[in-house]
């Protein structure tokens, strides 16, 4: 299962920190998380102070859109 951020992401970038793998890159108006390169640790999600980032299960398909094309533009 991946992960993915929404649009309540606060860019505090508490995530990034977490992130084994660097997969969470911050876009122009939110953080995203790469669904390629996501190990699907799950570090990301109990540290959002927002709430922002959500299972592949709780994402709609939109926000699952946005988050990989936004990462694999940056």
């Amino acid at each position: 299962m991946t992960y993915a951020v929404t649009s309540a992401c606060i860019q505090c970038g508490t995530c990034f920190d977490v992130c084994p793998v660097s997969c969470i890159k911050m876009s122009s108006k939110q953080a995203v998380i790469d669904p390629v390169e996501c190990i699907d640790c799950g570090a990301c999600l109990p540290v959002c102070p927002t709430e922002a980032v959500k299972t592949e299960s709780d994402a709609s398909s939109a926000v699952l859109k946005f988050n990989a094309t936004e990462s694999a533009r940056l």
